[in-house]
């Protein structure tokens, strides 16, 4: 008995499970069928669609940038010394000819005060031997000393004018080192870390410089562009043109800077075939970093009073590339279009199509050549007549209601237990 109970167990709980089963396999395979009866053969399918319309359209080509500095100058120092002062700051901004550091100057004072003694002394020596050769002139004249003499301080007073020329040029060197001490600013622009400190002893063969300085107003961006899009680019410089550059940040969503572009280069890159630009930006808010990187977007061109439809409208398939124009009796035709510059929303339509014409753009995945659609319905327009109009509905309502409360006894429009269906003499006594 107990084993017979087990065995009736066991077959209860598998008649459940198959049932279970079998109802999960119908339930699952019910809704494709219903669903495949929503867009059935003949049934029109829903779409959106879009009007051809005459535009612009702008030629942008797109890039990676790097922000580039138009200077950059290692300031090293061009004598030996110590160096006694530092007058800037790490990060400063600085013009050009402004004072950043002093060597010590006392030795090169020292250099100067001797080379301009040499030089005073050369010029009495140079003094004495001009008076020499014009006695000895005189002399010579009247026969009293020999020739070969008055040569001889001929060329002694040559040595003396050249040992003077010599003299002048220390003279100028010492004064050159002195004004070395005073180490300026070449440039104007911004100073980095500061890599020597006061005190330190410096000299022309250092491997570290006492500061570096960039411009970074204005500032240059550096990027690439394909070959094929240079000779565009080259031809509208040719004409003069200023040809817009925008930069935008790694994320491309905030916009930097507006600039225009100055340069190409003389060769293009074989190994990648694309050729640098670089454009000049003003920089005024110092939004442009050295070494930032960028996307840039440069203007080349833009073509004018073009048939233009979203580019969600263009399809590629067997017959090339087409779009589904909507027709007036709600059928779709392919349509084959030749396809022209596009700003990544629009696209010019070359041939194909004209202004006015309306394209599929929503719901292309279901459609073939003569399907029929349905197209959006229009946003009903806002009522310009009086509000009255909008509350005749309402107004209808207790008409309604009478006219059944009447039928329902008999026609009297009364209610009954009321006093609505007396006579009137009643109703007035």
């Amino acid at each position: 008995m107990k084993r017979l109970r087990t065995l009736l167990g066991i077959g209860f709980g598998l008649a459940i499970v198959a049932g279970a089963g079998w109802y999960i396999s119908q339930s699952s395979t019910a809704p494709p069928a219903r669903q495949a009866g929503r867009f059935a053969a003949g049934a029109a399918v829903p779409v959106g669609v879009a009007t051809a319309s005459k535009g612009d359209i702008p030629i942008v080509l797109r890039a990676l940038g790097t922000v580039t500095p138009l200077q950059t100058v290692n300031v090293k120092t061009q004598i030996t010394g110590q160096l006694t002062e530092v007058h800037f700051k790490e990060g400063q901004m600085v013009k050009q000819g402004d004072l950043l550091a002093q060597v010590d100057p006392r030795p090169y004072d020292v250099a100067l005060q001797q080379a301009i003694g040499q030089q005073q002394r050369d010029e009495a020596l140079l003094k004495n031997a001009q008076m020499d050769l014009e006695r000895y002139r005189k002399l010579v004249q009247q026969d009293s000393i020999a020739r070969q003499q008055y040569d001889t301080q001929v060329s002694l007073v040559r040595q003396y004018e050249a040992a003077l020329v010599i003299d002048q040029a220390q003279v100028d060197a010492a004064r050159l080192n002195v004004t070395y001490t005073k180490i300026v600013a070449p440039l104007t622009g911004k100073i980095g870390l500061r890599m020597v400190d006061k005190g330190n002893y410096v000299t022309m063969g250092d491997a570290s410089s006492i500061c570096v300085i960039i411009q970074v107003q204005p500032i240059s961006v550096l990027f690439t562009i394909p070959e094929d899009s240079l000779p565009l680019v080259r031809q509208r410089l040719k004409t003069g043109e200023n040809l817009e550059v925008r930069v935008l940040d790694r994320s491309q969503k905030n916009e930097l800077a507006v600039g225009r572009l100055d340069t190409t280069d003389n060769v293009i890159d074989l190994t990648t075939g694309t050729v640098k630009l670089r454009a000049i930006f003003e920089n005024a808010d110092e939004s442009l970093f050295p070494n930032q990187f960028v996307n840039v977007r440069l203007l080349a061109d833009t073509v004018k009073d073009a048939v233009v439809v979203p580019v969600a409208a263009i399809q590629r398939g067997q017959p090339g590339t087409f779009v589904y124009l909507a027709k007036a009796d709600d059928t779709v035709e392919i349509r084959v279009v030749e396809l022209g510059a596009t700003d990544g929303e629009k696209v010019a339509i070359l041939k194909g199509l004209k202004v006015g014409d309306q394209v599929v753009i929503d719901g292309v995945d279901r459609l073939r050549d003569g399907a029929k659609i349905r197209k959006p319905m229009p946003a009903p327009r806002a009522s310009t007549g009086p509000p009255v109009a909008n509350a005749a509905p309402d107004a209808q309502a207790p008409a309604e209601g009478q006219r059944r409360r009447q039928q329902a006894n008999g026609g009297t429009g009364a209610v009954p237990g009321s006093g609505a269906g007396r006579p009137a003499t009643q109703t007035n006594q």
